[in-house]
């Protein structure tokens, strides 16, 4: 490694987020498949009871549960595979569909719902693995989204240019706020989880000035706040043509997910991120500009969670209003946290809650609310969130006692063989 150092930005040089925290998100990140395959049960069965509890069918044959407990029993068993059936009709394969193509289509749609949280998380995914906590998802999607949209049919430019340009202007507004955040942590010590919550008011409401205004409202929206419709030549493409509604999205969630995984694995900028994240007092000792790795790192964060906003305004023939976001800036952190932040896990958590979106729709046809696929996202992070909870529940060692049974397994071999 050179011994040249990078020049410091002046100002008071910016401490960790907080030990506490760091440790917390490591300890989240470093959960074995087996635990988040548990969580992700524990979450589902939760849901489950949930139902059960609250179905007047099986709250009626309950009134008599020990005359016929078997009424009670086929009414539980009812309302489960009836809302976790339609989940699965909804997010994987529809069986009455007349062809192929109609039957995959659930598909189709959960990997369109995904495309959005796979690049928010692998964003949200980079601000934990350098130490800080990129909580302002939903201002960037807004700002990507904005500036997207903005170039989408203010611009006018041929086929193909126009799409790129259009996606890029998106990230580059995000990554605007991002290294905003992130300069500010490097040049005053602000807590970046302070400034992104604040952003996200700021983003929200900027965003909907600007739909009132000609720079982006839909003049026939009336009041409404409105975006006007992209061009065509600025809207992402169907993959496999008209047959199959499979847009360009999840294509650029492929490539984010490579482009993540070399920054982050291959380049010196992301040894330099992982470096700080671990501990970034070693990190300065060794050379690394700590205040210039965090403006870094937010600004690369706040990119990834642009090219959602793009997502958001791109992968549509209709303009938009100041709901766009979706929710995407806040499940991406779910999706961050399931997946470890690695960019394959990243990428199957961003299919797996793509999926609930897209099922949620056809659990509400078949009679069952969907928010209760809500608080089961919300109990899996939880059971992720307390790993401690999850082996207790299965009766799962600990690390630390895995770490001694190896160990303890080691000197009596070692004590075998020296007999």
């Amino acid at each position: 490694m050179s011994t040249s150092t990078t020049p410091q930005l002046s100002g008071p040089e910016p401490s960790a987020s907080g030990g506490v925290f760091s440790t917390a998100v490591r300890e989240i990140m470093a959960s074995s498949p087996m635990r988040v395959l548990l969580s992700i049960l524990l979450g589902f069965l939760a849901g489950a009871i949930i139902l059960v509890f609250t179905d007047p069918d099986v709250a009626a044959a309950s009134a008599y549960f020990f005359a016929r407990p078997g009424d009670t029993l086929i009414a539980a068993w009812d309302v489960v595979s009836r809302g976790y059936g339609a989940l699965l009709e909804g997010s994987i394969w529809d069986p009455a569909g007349a062809n192929l193509i109609e039957q995959s289509a659930p598909l189709v749609a959960s990997l369109n719902r995904a495309a959005p949280l796979i690049v928010a998380g692998l964003g949200i995914a980079l601000s934990f693995r350098t130490g800080m906590f990129n909580i302002g998802g939903q201002g960037q999607v807004l700002f990507g989204a904005a500036f997207a949209a903005f170039i989408s049919f203010q611009v006018h430019l041929p086929a193909g240019i126009h799409l790129v340009v259009a996606i890029l202007f998106g990230v580059l507004g995000a990554g605007l706020l991002g290294a905003f955040v992130g300069f500010l942590k490097a040049k005053t010590g602000a807590h970046e989880v302070i400034v992104t919550i604040m952003l996200n008011y700021i983003a929200y409401n900027f965003v909907t000035y600007l739909m009132r205004t000609p720079v982006l409202q839909d003049p026939e929206a009336g009041g409404t706040p409105k975006t006007v419709a992209p061009d065509a030549t600025a809207q992402y493409p169907l993959i496999f043509g008209d047959s199959v509604a499979l847009n360009l999205g999840i294509l650029i969630a492929v490539i984010a997910t490579v482009a993540y995984w070399w920054i982050m694995e291959r380049s010196s900028m992301g040894f330099r991120f992982r470096a700080v994240g671990f501990n970034p007092n070693a990190a300065r000792s060794a050379g690394i500009s700590v205040a210039r790795t965090y403006v870094l790192a937010m600004t690369f964060s706040a990119l990834f969670v642009g090219l959602a906003g793009a997502n958001q305004a791109l992968a549509r023939s209709t303009g938009f209003m100041n709901t766009i976001d979706s929710g995407i800036g806040f499940d991406a952190i779910t999706v961050a946290l399931l997946g470890g932040s690695t960019p394959w896990g990243i990428f199957i958590a961003g299919v797996f809650f793509g999926a609930m979106k897209a099922g949620s729709s056809t659990m509400q046809a078949a009679g069952v609310a969907p928010e209760i696929l809500t608080i089961v996202q919300g109990l899996i992070v939880l059971f992720i969130a307390a790993p401690p909870l999850v082996r207790a529940i299965f009766r799962l060692p600990s690390g630390h006692a895995r770490q001694r049974r190896r160990q303890k397994s080691s000197h009596v071999e070692k004590a075998e063989v020296s007999a």
